[in-house]
């Protein structure tokens, strides 16, 4: 079938080999007539994902009505702040209903707070949508690194449809249908890596990594589970399993991003250095106004918020954290908490 998948990056630009080896009839979608005519010509994405040849059925293009005109699958694979425009030049009219919306992005909008899902519901209400997440690098899954994915959506069949059109023998999908999970584990854990970067720059070691990874996971779950999502899916693939993969390696652009707030670059001179889209930096500040909104406390985000958008120091925001009001560690589980009341 004919997919398009719109966006130019290093994980559309991945996604649409894996396209092209399963055999797919691909269209590519980039902003910049200058560099699809040049992933045209050449076949290769150099800007963004280098060594990558993309071999098969394949169409390059600036144009977004050739590229969605007879598609099954829409792909939205551009930045998560960036998805309401993108949609919003989309002609409705060459979009039949039967056609899937997949966003492979992991972000939530800045001033509305809203998930992708709901952003492009509010366009495209009666089409189905499936969120493709989890652990998983453009630069691996490009070169045939075994990977899982999981495939979410509130229709059983979209998200059995979209693991059959990606799965490979060097990618497994896996279905989930809890949309909210889904998309808030692989959102929020940009935060976490972000964080874990922060770590390394200061030059913390393993002790405080995992510390923030495992009670980084704790206060995601605990937004998730006030927005409507399973404490399950935060224990899966898109949740502890997308966090190891971006708080431990360098392909994280989050992760780098982190490491030079905490060697002391400046805001600002970071972004530009990294030279990608930073989710993390973004969604912080989306998910710490939600976590006012709905009464969650969440601390290693608001440190983070603190030292990102308030010039706070990061070695004063670890000692803030350190030093916190005494915590049951699973404050959250009544039975636990019950075990002692009846011993005593």
């Amino acid at each position: 079938m004919k997919i398009a998948v719109l966006g130019t990056g290093s994980w559309g630009t991945a996604l649409v080999k894996v396209l092209l080896d399963n055999g797919h009839q691909a269209a590519f979608w980039g902003r910049d007539p200058q560099q699809t005519e040049v992933i045209e010509k050449t076949r290769h994405n150099a800007k963004y994902l280098k060594g990558v040849e993309l071999a098969g059925d394949l169409e390059v293009t600036s144009d977004l009505d050739s590229a969605v005109l007879g598609a099954k699958v829409i792909v939205l694979a551009v930045a998560s702040q960036a998805i309401r425009s993108l949609l919003s030049q989309l002609n409705a009219a060459l979009i039949s209903e039967d056609v899937v919306f997949v966003n492979v992005s992991k972000g939530i909008e800045l001033g509305t707070h809203q998930r992708i899902s709901e952003i492009v519901h509010s366009f495209f209400p009666k089409h189905k949508y499936v969120v493709l997440s989890g652990p998983s690098h453009a630069e691996e899954v490009s070169a045939g690194i075994p990977t899982t994915l999981v495939s979410s959506s509130a229709s059983r069949g979209a998200a059995e449809l979209i693991q059959d059109v990606f799965s490979n023998e060097s990618l497994r999908v896996y279905t989930n249908p809890d949309v909210i999970g889904v998309e808030l584990g692989g959102a929020l854990k940009n935060i976490i890596a972000l964080g874990a970067g922060i770590s390394d720059g200061l030059g913390f070691g393993d002790n405080s990594k995992a510390a923030l990874m495992t009670r980084g996971i704790a206060e995601i779950a605990r937004l998730g589970r006030s927005l409507g999502a399973s404490s399950a899916t935060f224990q899966g693939l898109s949740g502890i399993g997308d966090l190891i993969v971006t708080c431990t390696s360098l392909h994280s652009r989050n992760r780098r991003f982190g490491m030079l707030i905490g060697q002391g670059v400046p805001v600002e001179a970071a972004l530009k250095e990294i030279d990608m889209v930073v989710e993390g930096y973004y969604t912080i500040h989306s998910a710490y106004e939600l976590s006012q909104i709905k009464g969650v406390e969440m601390p290693i985000t608001r440190e983070l918020f603190r030292v990102l958008y308030e010039g706070e120091g990061a070695r004063e925001s670890v000692k803030r954290l350190m030093l916190r009001g005494k915590k049951h560690e699973l404050e959250e589980a009544a039975e636990a908490l019950k075990i002692w009341d009846l011993a005593e």
